[in-house]
């Protein structure tokens, strides 16, 4: 789909490049260009940060940004008495601040570079780039996820499918892997609490996918698949069972080293309900383009030899209301032996 945007960018490149003379003097419209196309290229990674309650940072306003949970109310079970208005009840809410921290990279490049190249270099420099902001951003939020305490470890199968409770990360093995049966349990957990669900009606899980070709091939995923029109179990690039739907991410935790079985590899699957956890809003002013032309640098560019173009932001997270946020840590055994830790 970024292809649509190739030859507009380009345009506006050269324009850039040639058309500018006096230095940093890029006009609103192409820097607005520019930002859109980054957060076209970033937006498909950002999965552990599009479901978090978003928050704008706040201008002027110093490093913090304030995200707001809400105490459920208590049941009502005193009875009205016919003409008599009730005392009524009060909202609870409480601020929860967390300190936005800056991320950003850049690619210099050459005036040489810029005018000979067959291939468009700052069409494909924004997509690389924007892919890299995304995937940072998106890092950050699920490293500040993975941090819950709200969590159930996938049990050991042995011989005829006995199951074997596990209390801790280094008491997985190979057979500890991800089921149906396990979501489901996560699924009660959360709805024991009443953790309220998103607006599509389901809970949200973040899996890997190596995760999901292992449970794709659970019985208990694959009997509502064979039995119903798919499209009414598969929506999405994953799918939906067990009053969850599924995304799948690249960037979905893997453990593996200190604290993991002996050469395993430990797979996190979060499994969380609306207004879990925080995060900014990547829209606007926050994830944003930095172009310098040639002729910006003063002295150190005697020669205008040399242009960039970057990246900044501004990122946290916070998990606002653990009991609303459960991670199932688990094993995998075709992958965990080889999965690299992220």
């Amino acid at each position: 789909m970024f292809n649509k945007f190739r030859n507009f960018i380009q345009l506006f490149a050269v324009q850039t490049t040639l058309l500018n003379q006096t230095g940093n003097n890029l006009s609103p419209e192409m820097k607005t260009f520019y930002d859109k196309a980054l957060l076209y290229a970033a937006q498909p990674h950002l999965v552990h940060h599009q479901f978090g309650q978003s928050r704008n940072i706040p201008k002027n306003g110093g490093k913090n940004i304030e995200f707001r949970k809400f105490t459920p109310l208590g049941k009502a079970l005193t009875p009205l008495t016919e003409g008599v208005t009730p005392a009524g009840n009060q909202l609870d809410v409480t601020a929860d601040t967390a300190t936005v921290v800056q991320y950003g990279d850049f690619i210099a490049l050459s005036d040489l570079l810029e005018l000979t190249a067959i291939d468009n270099v700052i069409v494909e420099t924004t997509r690389l780039l924007g892919d890299q902001a995304g995937i940072t951003m998106d890092t950050v939020v699920r490293d500040a996820l993975v941090q819950g305490t709200n969590v159930m470890y996938a049990p050991k199968i042995g011989d005829g499918g006995a199951e074997t409770a596990v209390s801790a990360r280094t008491g997985l093995d190979a057979t500890a892997v991800l089921t149906v049966d396990l979501l489901e349990q996560a699924v009660a957990n959360l709805r024991s609490h009443n953790v309220p669900t998103f607006d599509d009606g389901y809970y949200h899980a973040i899996v890997h996918p190596y995760t999901v070709y292992t449970l794709r091939r659970d019985p208990d995923w694959l009997a509502p698949h064979r039995e119903v029109d798919t499209a009414n179990i598969y929506n999405g690039e994953v799918g939906e069972l067990a009053g969850v739907k599924f995304f799948q991410s690249t960037e979905a935790k893997i453990w593996s080293g200190t604290g993991c079985p002996s050469g395993l590899a430990v797979f996190g699957t979060l499994v969380f309900g609306r207004d879990a956890y925080g995060v900014t809003n990547v829209e606007g002013e926050n994830l944003h383009t930095i172009v310098k032309q040639k002729g910006s640098g003063g002295t150190e560019d005697p020669l205008d030899q040399r242009s960039s173009i970057g990246w900044k932001a501004l990122e946290v997270a916070k998990i606002l209301m653990q009991p609303y946020m459960i991670r199932i840590e688990h094993c995998d055994k075709r992958y965990s032996a080889t999965a690299t830790a992220n």
